[in-house]
């Protein structure tokens, strides 16, 4: 077991242990570590806690100090500089005619480097404008190349909900998101009403998924009376026939949360019924309809090896009738000789 603190340099970014050694951190208390990049201020949102040492990638670097006033005031020179480079580094890019889209612009902590973020629809020969920027700077550059959705979490904006971005807000890491699942929560398939402002599917759809897969694999975990429910009775599906307590009907709508669907009936009539009120209907074969043809059992594919015999004792027949005929032809040419 090893005690660290968990530090966060960004709003929504991702979460770092470091070993707080004899500190006495909190919650939202600045401090300055040592990085990869080198100093790096950030704020603590895990506060000092015991963790395996299985869990922690080493080597763990140290806290070095809580944040001072100065250090402070270096941070808000720090984002005034950045602003400033972010200005100059346009300026390059159209002097250059570089296909590239400056997103942002981050100095570290001790101004040893500075990192400018990218967009780009391919590979960008960016030599020329790395020297000519540090020869404006003295001091490193770095120019790193992000996706689309990396320039949302970095731009930040409204979504259709409403709210600002989930990526700019809470979300640390991207995961995965499919088409499959806004067709199990039964939205529009048509790419605009599913996709964020990045282009990509919108990642709140991941968020609901799993109460919407077949028996509910939120109830797995959890003790609540419906769990059993879960597990036995299965969602009906759109467009089947279901027999309800007033007559068959087509289900039109399912409510996975409510656990009902709407069922639209002979006369037109939607109703809502409780799936356990509901019984799908198994399709009938057609009439007229030739029934599936079955694998003849193995006995009578064996029955049908007589007639290969007779074919083949057929065939043996022929043979020896010539080889008969020669005997005759040979048996006549001796006698002609013996004569």
């Amino acid at each position: 077991m090893q005690t660290v603190v968990g530090v966060r340099f960004k709003r929504a970014g991702k979460i770092y242990y470091f070993d707080p050694q004899k500190l006495a951190l909190a919650t939202d208390d600045g401090v300055i570590v040592e990085t990869s990049w080198g100093l790096e201020f950030g704020r603590v949102v895990i506060g000092p806690r015991q963790v395996q040492s299985e869990e922690i990638a080493s080597p763990l670097k140290p806290v070095l100090r809580q944040a001072t006033r100065a250090d402070l005031h270096q941070v808000g020179r720090n984002k005034e500089r950045e602003r400033r480079a972010f200005d100059i580094g346009k300026e390059k890019i159209e002097k250059h005619k570089l296909p590239m889209k400056l997103i942002n612009v981050e100095y570290t902590f001790d101004m040893s480097k500075i990192i400018f973020f990218f967009t780009a629809d391919g590979r960008v020969d960016f030599r020329e404008l790395v020297r000519d920027l540090a020869s404006v700077f003295h001091t490193r550059i770095e120019l790193r190349q992000v996706g689309v959705r990396d320039e949302a979490k970095e731009l930040n904006g409204i979504g259709p909900c409403g709210r600002a971005f989930c990526c700019a807000t809470f979300l640390q890491e991207f995961a995965a998101v499919s088409i499959k699942m806004a067709k199990n929560q039964g939205l529009s398939l048509n790419p605009t009403k599913v996709s964020g402002a990045c282009g990509r599917l919108m990642c709140c759809l991941r968020y609901e998924n799993d109460s919407y897969k077949k028996g509910g694999d939120l109830c797995k975990d959890c003790a609540c009376p419906r769990k059993k429910e879960a597990q036995e009775r299965l969602a009906p599906r759109v467009g089947k026939e279901v027999d309800t307590p007033a007559g068959r009907g087509k289900v039109q709508n399912v409510n996975t949360n409510k656990r009902t669907a709407l069922v639209q009936m002979p006369d037109e009539r939607r109703l809502e019924w409780s799936w356990q009120e509901l019984t799908e209907v198994r399709e009938e074969p057609r009439e007229g309809a030739e029934p599936a043809k079955q694998a003849r059992p193995r006995n009578e594919r064996e029955s049908k090896t007589p007639a290969r015999d007779e074919r083949r004792e057929g065939r043996s027949g022929r043979g020896r009738r010539r080889e008969n005929r020669r005997e005759g032809r040979g048996a006549r040419e001796n006698g002609r000789r013996d004569n």
